[in-house]
């Protein structure tokens, strides 16, 4: 984990030295701050030759540039100035990043042809440019990307735009959206043997330091509360399974919290049903949605959002080991409601089933929103661009997608159904936990929606997208943190 960039703001000012990021327009425009520090033209010859048209994120750079002492000067691409939108600034901040190469001082030029760079822009160029910043690199003990065995500098970033104040006030709530992406991401890169689930508890009890209040249930308390489907993955493991719930109360006393609840498992070998030992290493970041609800609460509580909101983090670790349960055993869930084990593979559902129910009866909140790398089926069907939404609320669902499409965090909603249901009725039990191939990640979602009560509810299967998604402008790292920006700006657009 590299050190956090620091963010500056300032006036525009003709920059004297280092490494210097001006925005340009599709077509090439630059705005009247970005030419000030291009006195010798150098930039237009730059752009002929090279052929940059200013597309978005796209990038050109000159060297050493004749008429001043800076060490770099390069344009970033913001594309059409009347397409300029919060993914798009996003991006440009990453791209940012990227042209700065191994320059331990950015000076970006927030100034655009043909748009207003506001303080809310500026703010969000900052956010991408630390997205981007981000690299896993705590095992590494030497750093050979850097060309010797010393760590890079921290990384200083000076964001010229024409109200810094104003900027800077806005950056307060960016920086907290960033924190919390990249505890996000830290967690899930984190490896299993580091992070278990009594560890995992122990970063979710550290939001108390923000102000959130945080009770972390053992396995003898929920024992006592019925948990029989999520003590049953965790049976098979050493390790002890945890229940984390997160309380911030930033909104009016009595007003009902909204809900949101992550899958925790910190490692899943399958169980008795074991994967295959291809791949089986990825399974650390199995807590993917366990991971982003404790980033968004970190992200809420940071900047005190207006809003009362609970997080809660059934975690647990999935072994085959002798006291392992099997195919076939039944267990009874918190609700009463009894589970036919037909695959110890398909374990998530059965963690999030006592969870969801007990968020639900214990706090009645506005609505839960669940998040799980939970299904290979949604991979199949979305690839890794966009996370599967199943919802029985359209007005939840539509609140879902339109942050999705402003952070660029997107989502595509799947059907539910009683003919999907019916696959998971079990003539041994109430229902059974794996229904088969066919619609996989459907029937998981009909699975959960017998735990939900009344009430809207949202799953999110973020199996495509919380780990080993491609590679991006904000994103280098395999933990992609995803969930956190999207559920925040959730929070931000309906329900502060």
């Amino acid at each position: 984990m590299t050190d956090r960039p620091s963010v500056s703001f300032a006036k525009f000012a003709m920059p004297k030295k280092g490494t210097v990021i001006v925005l340009a327009s599709e077509g090439g425009g630059l705005g009247e701050n970005a030419k000030v520090c291009d006195p010798e033209g150098v930039l237009a010859r730059a752009f002929e030759v090279s052929g940059f048209s200013g597309k978005l994120a796209k990038s050109v750079e000159v060297l050493a540039p004749a008429g001043s002492e800076l060490d770099r000067l390069t344009a970033i691409g913001a594309g059409k100035p009347d397409e300029l939108a919060e993914e798009s600034l996003l991006k440009i901040g990453g791209a940012a990043v990227a042209a700065g190469k191994s320059a331990s001082e950015i000076t970006v030029v927030a100034d655009l042809d043909g748009a207003d760079i506001d303080a809310g822009a500026a703010a969000n160029i900052a956010l991408g440019m630390l997205l981007r910043a981000y690299s896993f690199d705590k095992y590494k003990t030497t750093h050979r990307e850097n060309g010797n065995d010393k760590p890079a500098k921290k990384l200083k970033i000076a964001i010229q735009c024409a109200d810094p104040s104003a900027a800077k006030k806005a950056f307060l709530r960016a920086e907290a959206v960033a924190t919390g992406v990249i505890l996000a991401r830290d967690l899930v890169n984190e490896p299993a043997n580091v992070l278990g689930p009594v560890e995992f508890a122990g970063k979710a009890k550290e939001l108390e330091k923000l102000g959130a209040k945080v009770e972390i249930l053992t396995e003898k308390e929920m024992k006592k509360l019925g948990m029989g489907a999520l003590l049953g993955v965790a049976q098979g493991s050493v390790r002890p399974p945890r229940l984390a719930v997160i309380q911030w109360n930033g909104g009016k006393a009595k007003e009902k919290p909204v809900a949101f609840v992550g899958k925790g498992v910190v490692f899943d070998t399958g169980g008795i049903s074991i994967k295959p030992s291809g791949g089986m290493e990825d399974m650390k970041g199995d807590m993917g949605g366990a991971a982003a609800v404790v980033g968004l609460m970190h992200a809420l509580a940071a900047r005190k959002a207006k809003v009362n909101a609970v997080g809660m983090i059934g975690l647990v670790e999935n072994m085959p080991d002798g006291n392992a349960q099997r195919p076939g055993d039944i267990v009874t869930s918190m609700s009463g409601q009894t589970i036919e084990v037909i695959n110890t593979d398909a374990e998530g559902r059965l963690v999030l089933a006592d969870v969801l129910w007990y968020c639900r009866d214990r706090f009645k909140p506005q609505f839960m929103v669940d998040l799980a790398t939970l299904t290979g089926a949604v991979m199949v069907a979305l690839g890794h661009h966009r996370a599967g939404l199943f919802c029985n609320d359209d007005t939840l669902a539509e609140r879902l997608a339109s942050a999705g499409e402003t952070t660029g965090e997107k989502i595509w909603r799947l059907p539910l159904g009683e003919e999907y249901d019916k696959q998971i009725d079990s003539k041994n039990a109430d229902m059974k936990n794996s229904a088969g191939r066919m619609a996989g990640s459907i029937t998981a979602a009909q699975f959960l929606k017998r735990f939900v009560k009344e009430g809207p509810w949202a799953h999110l299967d973020v199996a495509g997208t919380a780990m080993g998604a491609p590679l991006s402008e904000i994103n280098r790292s395999w933990g992609s943190g995803f969930g956190v920006r999207l559920l925040d700006r959730l929070v931000a657009d309906s329900y502060e």
